[in-house]
Order: structure tokens, then C-alpha cells, then sequence
């Protein structure tokens, strides 16, 4: 390689040693093949957007935005056709109105439940956030607070869907099917799209009119088909994980059938009023241009999960999804059985940011979690977890989740971060 000698010593400089940066760079040389795979799923997404783009006419006035009540706001709108027909629905709700992904589920559940209807998670427990959206961990204006039951079957122990089960559950009252595409902070399999096609041709074939909703967080563009090509109602997520692109400051998704859309739209602004008010202010070009990179940032985040996995595989440590594992979601998920193993990887993670690298992550009670939760993110956008970052609760059993990187080349350099971070400490040898 060109300039081979200049990169190791620019590593070196920042504080990767070189048995560090050739352990790595051992395990990458492995990894081109499949790196060739996620470049090509890039570009077949990559052409999906801007066929989008193109049908529905975006110009230059999409991108000024509006103010007030938003009336008539030629941007907001076009974006939302555009998001309609990447994911191939019927509408969809795009706002900056929307805070964050759990602020999204908990619209699109709360819309389209109502008092004396049941919720069922066929995939096991929710993310933490949820518990008390749905009432799990009860809260104000929780789900069950409203009358709205709730019903869970665990995966079985092999990852699997217990459709025996499932079957049971569904009733006369369930109303809305929740499934959780990506982990949490869980070490079971992300499911999926195919998975979870089957898993609601299943459900429909039991109550065809049960709506399934899935949470899409960290999914989107990481395969070429999302939930919604087959049979989702509803696909919701965060604009500051991957379709943001890096660039959406605040904002979330939900692409559906057209009346689910409506019902979410409704409760997001007012009866009556729905997706006609909500000014886009000055934030149109940023989701706009974000969802445009967003297939080639989600490739390099998961050109970096597959290269943590492998790193940490080979030292010995539980990994999820494994090394050699298909991927359908951005994180991974890496068991150190230690809160120093945590604590460690996410230090080395901060310190390879390029916003406040020079701080030390510690754990702290964040709203919304029942334990302490360390989270590393030196991200220009905050909170963006498509930037490189980490986070895990300090419970057992000591996992941490690793996830992102704008570029490639970023999240290479935060992963052998968190590797040098580890051996500094003498928690792993190489």
C-alpha cells in the first residue's frame, strides 16, 4: 500500500500501538470479501433513494423550509412521499417534531390503540424505553394508564420465533403487534427481514386485521428490503440513526399503511389538523441530504460492527451477532462479563471522537433505564447513535453495544481505540 509507512505512523501518533494496529489489520485482511457484499447493498440502496428523489420532483424549493404553522409546506411534504416510496407505502410521517425513536414508537402506539385493545410482543421484551411507554415499569400516561393491556412470548432459547405460543396470545382484543427488529440491550439475534416476513405472514394468518408495527432503529439500509416490503403495516424509526445520514440534527419515521399513518399524524399535532401543521423551519436540506448519504454511512457502520466482532471473537470474548454471521442491524454487541470491560471499551470509544474526545464516560442514571447506563459519543449531533459510538446498562451480564462511524475509516480507527484502551488496562492481552 502507498503510503503505508506514513498511515502506521499516523496511528502510532494517535495512540494505537503498533502490535494493536497490526492485530487489526491482521483480521482485516480477511474481511475484504464481505466488505465487497455491504458496498453493493450500499449501491443498490443508494439507487432506491434517489429513484425516490427524482419521482417525486425534489428542487430546490423542497429545501426552504417554512415557519408558523407550516401550512402548505412543499418540502415536509415531498420529503414524506419520498420516505413513502423508499419504503414502499402508502404515506409516511417524517418531523422534526418527532424528539427521538422512542418518542416515534410510542406515537405510532398510542395513535393506533385505543382503551380495551391488547399489545403483543411476539419477540420477548421490549427496549428499556418502552417498558414504560407501554407500562411494564409504570409511568405517567403509560399505554396501560389508558386501558391498553399488554402481552409478551419470550423467543425460545435458540433464537427462535415460539409460534406455539404466539398462536395462543393472539386474541379477540389483540389490536397491534410490536416487533423489535434490533436487539436492545439484549444478546438475542437481530431479526431479520426475512424473519420477520414470516413471523407476520404468521400473525395475519391467525387475525388478518392485527396492524404489526416494527421497530426498524438501526435496520434501515443495512439490507435491500426493509419490514414494510414484507407485510409491516407500520416501519418506525430515529432520523439520528441511519436514515439521518449524520447530518439530521432531530427527527423520526413512521412509513405505513395510509390510516396508520393518519391515526399517528393526529396524535402528533391534533385532531383535525393531523399532517397539515408542523413547520419544517430550517431543517428540510440536513434530511434531505442525510437520507441521501444514509446507505453509504449505514455501510461503513457495519463495515465496523463486522470488524469488532471479528477483533473481539478472536480475543476470546462473546460477540452478537458473531464474526461470520449475516448482519441485519448496525450494532454489536460485544460480553465482557466485567463493568471495567465496559467501562474500558467505552473510554477508548470517547477518546476517538472528534467532539469531546478529552472527556471520560461514566455511568449514570438516564432517564428511562432501571441501571446506570455508560454511554460513549462524541458526536456532532448529540445523542446520534449513527455516529461512532457505545453504550451499555452495568448490569450482567456486562455487554456493551457498539455501533456506527460517518465514515469507515472512523469507525476503524474508534474500535482499535476501545482494543488499545483494553490492553492499556491489561484486561485483554494480544
Amino acid at each position: 500500500m502507498k503510503h503505508s509507512g506514513e498511515l502506521a505512523a499516523m496511528y502510532q501518533e494517535m495512540g494505537i500501538s503498533p502490535k494493536v494496529a497490526g492485530f487489526g489489520n491482521k483480521i482485516l485482511e480477511e474481511l475484504a470479501e464481505r466488505f465487497c457484499e455491504i458496498d453493493e447493498t450500499a449501491e443498490y440502496n443508494q439507487l432506491k433513494v434517489l429513484q425516490a428523489m427524482q419521482k417525486n420532483q425534489v428542487s430546490e424549493a423542497c429545501l426552504l423550509g417554512t415557519t408558523g404553522y407550516g401550512y402548505n409546506d412543499l418540502g415536509r411534504d415531498t420529503l414524506e412521499a419520498v420516505y413513502a416510496d423508499v419504503f414502499h407505502t402508502e404515506d409516511a410521517l417524517v418531523r422534526p417534531q418527532i424528539t427521538c425513536g422512542t418518542h416515534a414508537l410510542a406515537l405510532a402506539l398510542m395513535s393506533n390503540l385505543r382503551p380495551g385493545d391488547e399489545l403483543l410482543s411476539p419477540v420477548g421484551k421490549p427496549y428499556d424505553t418502552l417498558e414504560e411507554v407501554i407500562g411494564i415499569r409504570p409511568s405517567r400516561g403509560s399505554l396501560a394508564e389508558y386501558g391498553v393491556t399488554y402481552r409478551q412470548v419470550d423467543l425460545l432459547p435458540d433464537g427462535s420465533f415460539d409460534y406455539e405460543n404466539i398462536r395462543k396470545a393472539v386474541n379477540e382484543r389483540t389490536r397491534l403487534v410490536t416487533i423489535q427488529r434490533s436487539k436492545g440491550y439484549q444478546t438475542r439475534p437481530t431479526l431479520s427481514v426475512s424473519r420477520i416476513g414470516e413471523l407476520i405472514a404468521f400473525i395475519k394468518g391467525i387475525r388478518p386485521d392485527v396492524i404489526c408495527m416494527v421497530d426498524n432503529c438501526y435496520g434501515e439500509f443495512v439490507e435491500t428490503l426493509e419490514p414494510t416490503d414484507v407485510g409491516a403495516d407500520m416501519a418506525v424509526g430515529s432520523l439520528i440513526k441511519n436514515p439521518g445520514g449524520g447530518l439530521a440534527p432531530i427527527g423520526g419515521y413512521i412509513a405505513g399503511q395510509k390510516s396508520c399513518v393518519e391515526n399517528a399524524a393526529y396524535r402528533l399535532t391534533s385532531p383535525g389538523l393531523g399532517k397539515e401543521v408542523g413547520a419544517s423551519l430550517g431543517i428540510l436540506p440536513q434530511f434531505y441530504q442525510g437520507l441521501f448519504l444514509a446507505p453509504t454511512v449505514t455501510a461503513g457502520a457495519l463495515k465496523g460492527a463486522i470488524f469488532a466482532a471479528n477483533i473481539y471473537e478472536r480475543l476470546g470474548f462473546l460477540v452478537v451477532p458473531d464474526g461470520s454471521e449475516s448482519r441485519h442491524d448496525i450494532i454489536q454487541a460485544v460480553t465482557f462479563g466485567t463493568p471495567e470491560g465496559v467501562t474500558a471499551f467505552c473510554e477508548g470509544i470517547q477518546a476517538a471522537a472528534p467532539v469531546d474526545s478529552h472527556v471520560t464516560p461514566e455511568p449514570w442514571d438516564m432517564p428511562g433505564y432501571d441501571a446506570k447506563v455508560i454511554m460513549a459519543a462524541g458526536a456532532f449531533v448529540s445523542g446520534s447513535s449513527i455516529e461512532l459510538s457505545a453504550d451499555g446498562p452495568i448490569r450482567e451480564p456486562y455487554a456493551v453495544y457498539f455501533q456506527g462511524g460517518l465514515t469507515w475509516q472512523h469507525a476503524k480507527f474508534g474500535i482499535l481505540k476501545s482494543l488499545q484502551a483494553l490492553v492499556d488496562k491489561k484486561i485483554v492481552q494480544i
